[in-house]
């Protein structure tokens, strides 16, 4: 007997995997039911739980409420390079040669 498990060569092991199977219309048609069902009673929690749902829908329905404050961001941001870009031209333009002056010691010179 001990003969034959010397040359017995032990099996492979294998992974059972059995995957579930998930519908997810299907749970979110169960979750509007589950809304809809807390709707109808009229308490608080389904108040708070209707708001929520109206944030959540109006925030991820479409992309368009965050396109328009990217845009209106990146128009702000523009505005106030553009802003700063033209104080500095007037000071270089108005204010450069007297700062030179004083640098180089002619104080009276471009005034």
């Amino acid at each position: 007997m001990a003969l034959k498990s010397l040359f017995k060569v032990p099996k492979h092991q294998t992974y059972e995997y059995k995957p579930r199977y998930w519908n997810q219309k299907k749970e979110e048609l169960q979750e509007r039911l589950d809304r809809i069902e807390q709707l109808k009673n009229g308490d608080t929690a389904s108040a708070k739980a209707r708001i929520a749902g109206g944030f959540r829908r109006g925030f991820e329905a479409s992309g368009q409420g965050r396109k328009a404050s990217v845009l209106k961001s990146n128009l702000m941001l523009l505005g106030i390079v553009v802003a700063l870009l033209g104080m500095s031209y007037y000071f270089l333009i108005y204010y450069l040669p007297n700062i030179l002056n004083l640098i180089e010691g002619n104080p009276g010179v471009g005034q």
